[in-house]
């Protein structure tokens, strides 16, 4: 069977690295520091996924804009800080990525995170060796706008229906629709079941190590 699948689009927080807590622990004393309500932790978490201005603006509506830049900066502080230890992956991605990596699959990132921020996570954890390509949302639209669909698609030469996006959040989800990509969404990240079937799914997995299965299904050998 000819493969149908060449290219696999992974979001980055969520769905390859457990980094929610700290996200939101970093988030909650960013804003705590400038002295505004700390909203609840549902509020924080359901956003990750959107580039950061976009998630301050819908997070904290009220806010000023010198407000909302200031705990942009705090939060970038802390984040750093804390990622001098970088959030584990979730079990069984690395291993997940060298098996579509053997198998002949193009890999590719498209993340809230800052340039600066993938660039620094790729070099405390070397994964950039699994991706050919990346798009970070502070280089192009924030999700849930597809353009960084497009670019990937067009860097990697391939057609929409020759890739897939998996990702955590009905962000992944919306933009991947809109780029009349095939779509597979991860329950154990930001969103839930619920969230996520508001866009028709091409897949929904409980483990990312059942992604290979998935994609045997479409045609690929892996």
């Amino acid at each position: 069977m000819q493969q149908s699948i060449k290219l696999v689009i992974f979001d980055w927080d969520g769905t390859l690295m457990n980094s929610g807590q700290r996200i939101h622990d970093c988030m909650a004393a960013a804003i705590a520091e400038v002295g505004l309500p700390v909203p609840d932790s549902q509020a924080i978490l359901s956003r990750i996924g959107l580039g950061l201005p976009e998630y301050l603006m819908d997070l904290l509506p009220q806010a000023s804009a010198q407000e909302r830049q200031q705990v942009r900066q705090n939060y970038v502080d802390y984040f750093i800080a804390a990622e001098q230890q970088p959030s584990p992956l979730f079990s069984g991605a690395e291993q997940v990525l060298e098996q579509l990596q053997q198998a002949g699959l193009s890999l590719a990132v498209a993340t809230g995170k800052s340039r600066r921020g993938l660039n620094r996570v790729f070099a405390k954890t070397g994964l950039d060796r699994y991706f050919a390509h990346s798009r970070c949302a502070d280089e192009t639209a924030s999700k849930p706008d597809p353009l960084m669909l497009y670019q990937l698609l067009e860097v990697a030469q391939v057609q929409a229906s020759e890739a897939v996006m998996v990702g955590d959040t009905s962000y992944d989800m919306a933009m991947a629709q809109a780029a009349a990509m095939p779509r597979v969404a991860v329950t154990y990240g930001v969103h839930d079941v619920a969230r996520l079937s508001a866009y028709p799914l091409d897949g929904v997995l409980e483990d990312i190590r059942a992604l290979p299965h998935w994609l045997s299904t479409r045609g690929v050998k892996v």
